[in-house]
């Protein structure tokens, strides 16, 4: 498979109407050129925001309510007043969807940093014109090709701190803790980046939620070190409801290596199926039978449009 060109969770068919795309900014809708922030931006220049990835299937933003406690759940941790009631940004991000004429296959990208500053420094009372808030949709179609290609993963010395550093479950635009375990990643040949936790076990990768299958189990970390993702969640209560075992827990690379079938979790890709870790063939190089079936069960639920 060292062959294989990289692949991405994130990859999309190339789609020409998102050159002209229409993007909300602080209340604005305008054409993606003319869609600016300022240089003196806190997310630009320190990366001081938090941010949500949305998908429009069919009309509907699954698990909206979801997305939407982890942003406000974060804005409060890192004392951002995001200015916006929960209804008003619902609003907001359904405008910018309609200006577009969008109604499925798009990715959401909800941001807020906490504005503009009036020196380039750190101190947040210099934010002294209220947050930054921008949403970018995309006609942007999961490549249903990756289920055929899998992605190749490299474990990597880099790992998912305590959250006594920058905490994994804050979404955060402060992302270089992510970005350089995937160049590690890359230069090993490799898609993403597997990533440990404090104390050595298998924990997540750069970008997504990381699972085993081993003897039809479905193991999962214990979720104290990752981002806490939603559709992580979504498969883990997909499988209690469906009697298939999935147990969050600790285990280590031998248990990886050793694993009949591995996947990502997130919610562009929703699920994506690992072929390689290490240069070690998981599975036989293809995706196996629990995989199928989550993923027949995630989108029977998507399908449902009442989410």
């Amino acid at each position: 498979m060292n062959d294989q060109q990289h692949v991405s969770t994130h990859d999309a068919a190339a789609d020409d109407r998102n050159d002209d795309i229409l993007i909300y900014v602080n209340g604005e809708i305008v054409h993606r050129d003319e869609a600016k922030v300022s240089v003196y931006d806190s997310g630009f220049m320190l990366g001081d925001g938090v941010w949500e990835g949305l998908r429009l299937y069919d009309g509907h933003i699954p698990f909206l309510v979801e997305h939407l406690d982890r942003l406000y759940e974060a804005a409060l941790y890192i004392d951002l007043d995001i200015g916006m009631s929960r209804d008003d940004l619902i609003q907001a991000v359904h405008d910018t969807l309609a200006a577009n004429e969008m109604t499925t296959d798009v990715h959401i990208r909800l941001m807020v940093t906490r504005g503009k500053k009036k020196k380039p420094f750190q101190h947040p009372h210099l934010s002294v014109y209220g947050p930054t808030i921008v949403i970018i949709a995309e006609h942007s179609k999961p490549d249903e090709g990756v289920v055929e290609r899998g992605i190749r993963l490299a474990s990597v010395p880099h790992h998912r701190g305590l959250p006594l550093t920058q905490d994994a479950k804050l979404n955060s635009h402060s992302k270089l803790n992510c970005i350089i375990p995937l160049t590690h990643a890359v230069r090993q040949g490799a898609d993403e980046a597997l990533m440990l936790d404090p104390f050595g076990f298998v924990n997540t990768t750069n970008a997504c939620n990381f699972f085993i299958v081993r003897k039809g189990e479905v193991w999962t970390s214990t979720g104290d070190y990752c981002m806490n993702g939603i559709t992580r969640q979504k498969v883990i209560d997909l499988c209690r409801a469906n009697d298939i075992p999935v147990f969050e827990r600790n285990y280590s690379l031998v248990d990886t290596y050793g694993a009949d079938e591995a996947f990502l979790t997130g919610t562009f890709g929703a699920q994506t199926p690992v072929f390689e870790i290490d240069g070690r063939t998981i599975g036989g190089g293809w995706a196996g039978p629990v995989f199928h079936r989550i993923r027949a069960l995630y989108k029977a639920e998507i399908a449902k449009g009442n989410i």
